[in-house]
């Protein structure tokens, strides 16, 4: 029987959670970066920080523009939390530009993070209506320096593309994607199928360079799914966090946002929201 459990321990009242730290920008209709992965840790029971990256104008219509956040400002928060509060896993999603993946990539190291703490790379590198969210120029950066030094890469179908130029339509070319993603150096990359949408079953492939694992799930009929890519990569940081090995936690991220997609909602004129909050209604 297939495991449907869509929670995480709880942390006794009164003891410290796990801790976890999304690097990302900031949508400010609320439906997707970090104000999914925020809504998503809280959900999850774990204690969420943010090192903010960029401030959109966006709303459900689509994105009207972004702002970068200084590269010292960027750098700040990730030291301040890291030799304070402490970072158990952590993800990235909108970078924005060259210099502020490199100065991640710096940062992540000097603070002795790199290859000690789970790093999940969500490679963002557009809005669900198509709008840039990455400056073509930095894909070089994300591919060369980012990449290499993630516990896993989760990118779309679309990013697939433009990280690897391979154009996924079937099993055998999500393999053939799955296996270049991985020679760029992550331990492990996932290759999400929500956007083939020629396929009835939603299936996300997960390789470490020997053996592939596939998890599969009945596609959702609902155009409701802004921010359902924020919220899995935030749901198998919060596993990573708690010990899981990837591909539980990716089994559990799985699960986790095909509830949430199941619970999505309309909210403006465009596109609605996966629902972070289905767990409140069971």
């Amino acid at each position: 029987m297939a495991d449907t459990t869509t929670s995480l321990p709880l942390t006794a009242q009164g003891q410290t959670p796990r801790r976890v730290m999304t690097i990302a920008g900031s949508d400010s209709g609320g439906s997707a970066g970090l104000q999914a992965d925020m809504r998503t840790f809280a959900m999850l029971g774990v204690h969420g920080s943010a090192a903010v990256t960029a401030v959109t104008v966006q709303n459900s219509l689509g994105v009207k523009a972004f702002h970068e956040v200084p590269v010292d400002v960027v750098a700040g928060q990730i030291s301040a939390v890291a030799s304070d509060i402490g970072i158990e896993a952590a993800k990235t999603g909108m970078l924005a530009s060259t210099a502020i993946i490199r100065t991640i990539v710096a940062t992540w190291s000097a603070e002795g993070l790199d290859g000690i703490v789970p790093l999940v790379v969500d490679p963002v590198c557009a809005s669900n209506a198509g709008e840039p969210l990455l400056h073509a120029s930095a894909l070089d950066a994300m591919r060369d320096e980012l990449i290499p030094m993630a516990t896993l890469v989760t990118p779309n179908l679309d990013e697939v593309r433009l990280l690897v130029g391979v154009d996924v339509v079937d099993a055998d070319s999500q393999r053939d994607a799955a296996r270049a993603l991985h020679a760029l150096g992550p331990r492990w990359a996932l290759i999400k199928g929500g956007h083939l949408r020629t396929s009835r079953i939603s299936s996300d492939l997960l390789f470490d360079g020997s053996e592939f694992h596939e998890f599969g799930a009945a596609r959702v009929d609902t155009r409701h799914d802004h921010g359902a890519g924020d919220t899995l990569a935030a749901a198998i940081t919060a596993a990573l966090a708690h010990g899981y090995s990837v591909p539980d936690a990716v089994a559990f991220g799985k699960r986790w946002v095909t509830e949430c997609i199941r619970a999505a909602y309309p909210i403006g004129h465009g596109l609605g929201t996966v629902n972070g909050f289905t767990s409140l209604y069971r």
